[in-house]
C-alpha cells in the first residue's frame, strides 16, 4: 500500500524485541498480534500499523480510559525511536477500544456543537491526548455555526467549542484547564 512508513515486516520485529520482555517481566497475561492497518475509520485514523491485545489481563490495560494501553504504546514509539510526526502510524488496541472511541468523541462533539448552537455559550471538553482532540476537531470541521479550538498546556490540553460568531481568538480569554495551576517560572529550592 503506498503512503505507509511502516509495516509488519520492517516495524514488527522491533516492536516484538521491545514488548515481549517487557510483558512477560512485568507478568502480564497478554497475547498480542502485530497487523498491517486496515482502518476501518480512515477520516479519524489512518495507523500503518496494529497491535491488538488478547488475554485474560486486557482489562487491565483498558482501565481508566485505557491509560496502561497508551501507555505500552508511547514506550513502545520512543523504544524505536518514532519521531512524533510519525507517532500516529502506530496503534494500539485491545476489544476494539479506538473504534468505540472513536465513536464515542464523534458523538460527544456533535453534542457538544448542538449545546454550542443553542446556549451560545462555549463548551470545554475534558483534557483528552493530542490523537482524541484530532479526532474531535476532525468531527467538528463539518459542524455548522461553531469552531474548535486547543487550549490549555501539557495534561491539561483541552477542546474547547465555541459559537462561529465567538469573538477572534487573539480577543477573548481562554478557560482555564482544570486541575492545579502551574507557572511558567521554575521554583528554586
Amino acid at each position: 500500500m503506498s503512503g505507509r512508513k511502516y509495516s509488519k515486516q520492517t516495524t514488527g520485529p522491533k516492536i516484538e524485541r521491545f514488548l515481549k520482555p517487557l510483558l512477560k517481566n512485568a507478568g502480564f497475561r497478554l497475547r498480542y498480534e502485530i497487523q498491517d492497518a486496515e482502518n476501518p475509520h480512515p477520516g479519524f485514523e489512518n495507523p500503518d500499523v496494529v497491535v491488538k491485545f488478547t488475554g485474560p489481563d486486557v482489562d487491565l490495560l483498558l482501565a481508566n480510559r485505557a491509560e496502561l494501553l497508551l501507555a505500552l504504546e508511547h514506550l513502545t514509539m520512543e523504544a524505536l525511536r518514532m519521531p512524533p510526526e510519525d507517532h500516529a502510524r502506530l496503534c494500539f488496541d485491545a476489544n476494539d477500544y479506538r473504534a468505540l472511541r472513536i465513536e464515542e468523541l464523534r458523538l460527544s462533539a456533535a453534542a457538544a456543537a448542538d449545546k454550542v448552537r443553542r446556549t451560545g455559550v462555549p463548551f470545554a471538553f475534558s483534557p483528552m491526548t493530542s490523537r482524541e482532540r484530532r479526532i474531535v476537531h476532525l468531527a467538528l470541521r463539518d459542524e455548522p455555526g461553531v469552531r474548535s479550538e486547543s487550549t490549555g498546556v501539557g495534561p491539561h490540553r483541552q477542546v474547547v467549542v465555541y459559537p462561529l460568531e465567538s469573538q477572534p481568538a487573539a480577543a477573548r480569554t481562554p478557560p482555564p484547564p482544570p486541575g492545579p495551576q502551574y507557572s511558567s517560572r521554575r521554583r528554586r529550592r
